[in-house]
């Protein structure tokens, strides 16, 4: 194993790593929800919860095909996250990580329009915006690379120029890809069939790997 991997993995979902920022960032993001789902209830409008439930449901299933990876090669995920965390979760996520992807779908939610038509530069708004802050996602952890904050060891995911296309495709792009999908759903029962499904996805593959085979990741 890496370097890296193996500080991700020491103290590894260790409660006693907790810092107590975590309590106020908590506050925050349940006060996002708790606005939008009083929204919601007076609206009947549930979208913006339901773009942060997806784009959480996304990282999810994202973060579990990585924890799969490092354990099936016993070398390195995709990425690891070895730094200092008041909560590492899994090798290559920790507890500000899911915070910020908490509410990252509800931001781009409201970065839309509310005209459905409206395109920009030639694009749909939609997809602009998926474009955008997809690159903007690419271009800090391109920093956090930087850093030491998170560490690539695969030649082919790295900061290079296919390198940058993998993780703008793979790692953000179809995030905002899922949301524009949801959105595309046109009932409230389809919508969180289909948010059920992610994290369905999720779920399931780490009561595989970590439950039944008992991969640690």
């Amino acid at each position: 194993m890496t370097n890296a991997t193996i500080n991700a993995l020491n103290g590894i979902r260790d409660l006693t790593t907790i810092k107590w920022y975590v309590i106020p960032l908590l506050a925050i993001v349940l006060y996002i929800y708790a606005t939008e789902t009083r929204k919601a209830r007076e609206t009947g409008n549930w979208e913006a919860v339901f773009a942060g439930l997806t784009l959480f449901g996304m990282d999810f299933i994202n973060e579990t095909w990585n924890g799969w990876v490092m354990a099936l090669t016993q070398y390195s995920a995709f990425w690891t996250a070895p730094g200092d965390t008041a909560l590492r979760t899994m090798v290559g996520w920790n507890i500000e990580i899911m915070f910020m992807f908490t509410i990252a779908g509800i931001i781009y939610y409201y970065a839309l329009s509310k005209e459905q038509n409206l395109k920009i530069l030639g694009l749909p708004e939609k997809w602009f915006w998926a474009i955008g802050f997809s690159i903007f996602c690419v271009v800090v952890e391109c920093m956090l690379n930087a850093g030491g904050h998170l560490v690539w060891e695969y030649p082919f995911w790295y900061r290079s120029f296919a390198g940058v296309w993998l993780i703008f495709f793979f790692g953000y792009l179809h995030f905002f890809v899922a949301i524009i999908f949801m959105l595309w759903l046109k009932t409230t029962k389809k919508r969180l069939i289909f948010i059920g499904c992610l994290y369905a996805i999720a779920i399931v593959g780490n009561i595989i790997g970590q439950g039944i085979l008992g991969l640690q990741y």
